[in-house]
């Protein structure tokens, strides 16, 4: 009788994770198609075309300008790296400003093949050839970046469902449901500056 209730504990604990295990977190980038209120359809800059459904609540974000003059000592920054093969140095693909509260530290990223997000505090910026090379302190270690003139820089700014307009460029942070991708996130461009991320 114990061996049998332990089991069916088990089996409960199984049925009741297996709704977390089917959400996958999906990161969609691409130019709206449409936007009805309800449903975002996006046509990701691969040529897919993609169907979001946003809560009423869901946070949205605009995009407005963000430049190596905005960076300062001890502001804590997002920057997506990738590995330059001749030399191992780290080039930043793009830098965006983050909350104080976001966690530290370097975690895979899926912008390109092979790249690492690198939350952390800046340390120093110095002049380098080719670049800056910025140090980024993350706690637990540092890194250095060198952000490039085709490094894309930009930082979120208050928006709304509304701001969701045909042919803007658009990220969206967003959970697989089953066959149905619901949005926790998005943050669009506007007035021609496009999301980083």
């Amino acid at each position: 009788m114990v061996m049998s209730r332990a089991f069916a504990g088990l089996v409960l604990l199984g049925l009741a994770a297996t709704p977390a295990l089917a959400q996958q977190n999906k990161n969609i980038r691409g130019t709206i198609e449409a936007f009805d209120g309800s449903t975002l359809k996006v046509e990701t800059y691969e040529g897919a075309k993609v169907s979001v459904s946003m809560p009423a609540d869901v946070r949205v974000s605009t995009s407005k300008p963000f430049s190596l003059s905005d960076v300062k000592p001890g502001m804590k920054l997002g920057v997506t790296t990738v590995t330059r093969p001749a030399d191992g140095a780290q080039i930043a693909l793009e830098v965006h400003p983050i909350s104080a509260t976001a966690r530290d530290g370097l975690s895979p990223h899926d912008l390109k093949p092979g790249s690492t997000m690198n939350n952390g505090y800046v340390e120093a910026t110095v002049g380098s050839t080719g670049g800056t090379e910025l140090t980024l302190d993350y706690k637990s270690g540092k890194v250095k970046v060198l952000i490039v003139p085709e490094t894309a820089m930009a930082q979120a700014a208050p928006g709304a469902l509304t701001d969701l307009k045909a042919g803007e460029a658009v990220f969206v942070a967003a959970t697989q449901e089953g066959e149905k991708l619901v949005a926790t996130r998005a943050q669009v461009s506007k007035d021609g500056v496009k999301p980083p991320m």
